[in-house]
């Protein structure tokens, strides 16, 4: 499955580092030169949620910003417990 927000449709994009060299002239230098540049990639925070989506509860791919935004609707927490048989109430006696 691929990197991409559910909701708010973040995805990978990608973008260039410029390695530079020099002292900028307003500080007294004679300016910054670029002496490289590499591609990179800017990922998303994306994390795998349990969501409630249309009555049922699924697991979405979705970025820390929709979860802080209120996108997300998460289902209650359950404890579970095991059974216990259920305590048997005498009855009232019939007059």
């Amino acid at each position: 499955m691929p990197r991409v927000c559910y909701f708010t449709g973040k995805r990978t994009t990608a973008g260039r580092q410029y390695a530079r060299r020099g002292k900028a002239k307003y500080l007294g230098g004679v300016g910054t030169k670029i002496t490289g540049i590499t591609k990179r990639k800017f990922k998303p925070n994306i994390q795998r949620v349990r969501v409630i989506l249309e009555g049922r509860v699924v697991r979405l791919k979705v970025s820390a910003k929709a979860i802080r935004m209120g996108l997300v609707v998460k289902p209650m927490k359950r404890h579970w417990k095991p059974e216990t048989p259920a305590e048997v109430q005498p009855e009232a006696p019939s007059a």
